[in-house]
């Protein structure tokens, strides 16, 4: 499956809502990756295995599931978290990407890919409607908790 949405992160036309800057929101990116118990509550536990200075290496237990996984950080642009094939779990991808189209004007673009063929996402179509619902509910409340987190000074 593949799927791609984007959640808008400044709204000039909407004054409630706080704007945030590139660099809380990169900030924010980063964290979901260093720090994923304050965005994934179903997740036990996370451990960064290895650390470079635009990768990490984790394992991340969820109850019985245990996932190791590579994040790969592109400077204020792009998160990409890749993980190998595993035991039951297919080889798969995560890119979030900022997208400013205007300036300050800010959109986070989230791209699933699963690496299943076409003939696969048809067979899986009911499947795949319930996780790109799941995806984009994840997502958004990823935005929600970095704006918390600017809110509270966390991004600063």
């Amino acid at each position: 499956m593949k799927f791609a949405h984007l959640i808008e992160i400044n709204d000039p036309l909407n004054p409630l809502i706080e704007p945030l800057s590139r660099d809380q929101l990169w900030r924010g990116l980063v964290l979901r990756a260093e720090s994923p118990q304050a965005f994934i509550p179903w997740l036990d536990n996370c451990v960064i295995l290895d650390r470079t200075e635009t990768t990490l290496m984790r394992i991340s237990h969820y109850g019985d599931v245990t996932v190791h996984d590579r994040v790969v950080f592109h400077p204020q642009e792009r998160v990409v978290y890749h993980v190998p094939e595993q035991k039951d779990i297919p080889a798969s991808s995560l890119t979030m990407t900022i997208e400013e189209p205007q300036p300050g004007a800010f959109f986070v673009r989230f791209e699933y890919d699963d690496g299943a063929s076409d003939a696969d996402d048809s067979a899986q179509a009911m499947y795949n409607d319930f996780r790109r619902s799941a995806y984009e509910e994840a997502d958004i409340d990823t935005i929600r908790t970095i704006r918390q987190m600017a809110e509270e000074g966390q991004l600063d």
